[in-house]
């Protein structure tokens, strides 16, 4: 009998460390899909000088890789069930790693543009692959904790992380390497996941719903546009409106296509389920504040505060570290032992105390009695709500549906951010126009006083959201504790 269980725990032991290689493997592609929305943010002056771009033109730098992303998430997590998820997750990288080398060796603005559209579609299909691997790959409730923890981190921190990155690439290196990085990365996880990493037969035979996909890369393309337009324009601009107006004519199209169709691209079981639909709620609202927070504090350190781009980037520093203890010291200790909603309902809390600790703010040395503490709050109360949402968001679906329910998830972040940026950013505009047309102001620091008062006010509605969202994940997602349910379910 004990040479029995000896050779049973033997035989166990490989196929344990090989899904640990494997998490390993997707970390890092979802760290480089992740950090990849905020790299080239603070390369941007750089890039635009070397390739003569306008002022108009330079945000289209973000914006071509924020629609590609958003637009086509949900078709790269139904391409992903169809292909495979082993398939599509090496294909994305690969394809990731190439626009990457193409972008950072562009000679004209429009193939950077081009290149960044490429890195989007290719992280539409790479990010829910990831998160779905990690669903399917992960079942026993304290290993999954684990997984989704380093998983939640790296979605709460990349995009602080790559402003880190961005920061000491173009300062002791070029611009083009903020793109250039993504090569050796891709290409050694391209090795290390065609030998550790599960699935690689063919997935789901079902056929694609085309107009399922038109009608949602559309509809999510549009609102994703329109919140990038209000950043510059206004919510109350013609084009905004009118964009927004056709984003919401064609996603409500998308939800009478899905209802009638025979293989639904998004099968609204997915989206209409209490849990499943309280975390992508939740996650939506957490990263919408989260998102604007970085915006202002990019701008309040070095516009206000005069900090080089490196110094910039080390300013966030303390929020990915906060992140990271989050995720492993709370989240992944906690998730097999308490229900997802006494997590994600204190964190987003914990998270809103930060975010008024940064409305705030004085308009000179603020770093330390205030940045600092609201980084360490945010990032520890954004961890407590991104690992447990990723999980409920992908527990209970038909593993031939997890890519596009990963998709789902990974749509609400995209839409989140958005969303976020836009509002809080307009929110922020507008208090300092307003601060300035009352002041008259004829020296530097009535002005830096102006930028600080609109992020205030910005920062305050930050505020309301994460306690919004606090409030869905204590009322909508009802799930209870997950070991407690995995012993009643070996019980029937």
């Amino acid at each position: 009998m004990s040479s029995a269980i000896g050779a049973a725990e033997q035989t166990a032991s490989p196929a344990r460390e090989r899904r640990w290689l494997s998490l390993s493997v997707i970390a890092v592609a979802q760290l480089m899909v992740a950090l990849d929305a905020t790299i080239v943010s603070i390369a941007l002056p750089s890039a635009q000088r070397a390739l003569g771009a306008s002022d108009a033109d330079r945000q289209w730098v973000i914006t071509a890789y924020t629609l590609a992303f958003g637009g086509l998430l949900l078709t790269g997590g139904r391409i992903a069930d169809r292909l495979g998820r082993r398939r599509a997750f090496l294909i994305g990288l690969a394809g990731f790693a190439l626009a990457s080398a193409v972008g950072g060796s562009a000679t004209s603005f429009w193939l950077l543009l081009a290149a960044r559209a490429a890195q989007g579609a290719f992280a539409a299909l790479l990010a829910p692959t990831a998160l779905s691997l990690v669903a399917v790959t992960f079942t026993e409730p304290r290993e999954r904790a684990r997984a989704f923890a380093l998983y939640g981190a790296i979605a709460g921190s990349g995009a602080a992380i790559g402003l880190l990155m961005g920061g000491v690439l173009t300062q002791y290196l070029t611009w083009r390497w903020c793109l250039y990085v993504n090569v050796p990365i891709a290409v050694a996880a391209v090795a290390a996941g065609w030998r550790v990493l599960s699935g690689g037969r063919s997935g789901s035979r079902q056929r694609l719903d085309i107009p399922g996909i038109v009608l949602a890369s559309a509809g999510l393309t549009a609102l994703v546009y329109a919140c990038t337009r209000a950043v510059f324009e206004g919510w109350e601009s013609r084009t905004v409106v009118s964009v927004l107006a056709a984003s919401g004519v064609l996603l409500i199209g998308f939800v009478i296509r899905e209802m009638r169709a025979s293989a639904p691209l998004l099968p609204l079981g997915i989206v209409l389920d209490r849990n499943r639909g309280g975390a992508y709620l939740t996650v939506a609202l957490t990263i919408a504040a989260m998102f604007g927070a970085f915006l202002f504090l990019t701008y309040y350190l070095q516009v206000v505060l005069g900090y080089s781009p490196l110094r910039a980037g080390l300013g966030f520093l303390p929020l990915t570290i906060a992140s990271q203890a989050g995720s492993w010291g709370i989240a992944s200790v906690l998730m097999p032992r308490v229900p997802a909603r006494m997590l994600m309902a204190p964190g987003a809390a914990v998270a809103a105390t930060g975010m008024l600790l940064l409305s705030q703010i004085p308009a000179s040395n603020g770093y330390l009695s205030h940045v600092l503490p609201a980084e360490i709050l945010i990032g520890i109360g954004v961890a407590c709500v991104m690992a447990p949402a990723f999980n409920i968001g992908t527990l209970g679906v038909d593993p031939r549906q997890a890519g596009v329910a990963a998709a789902a998830v990974n749509a609400a972040t995209q839409v989140g951010a958005s969303l976020g940026t836009a509002l809080l950013n307009t929110i922020a505009a507008g208090a300092t126009a307003g601060y300035l047309a009352a002041v008259h102001p004829l020296a530097e620091a009535v002005r830096a006083q102006g930028l600080v008062y609109g992020y205030s006010i910005a920062t305050a509605w930050g505020t309301a959201i994460l306690i919004l969202g606090a409030v869905a994940a204590a009322t909508l997602i009802n799930r209870g504790r997950p070991a407690a349910q995995t012993a009643s379910a070996s019980t029937h």
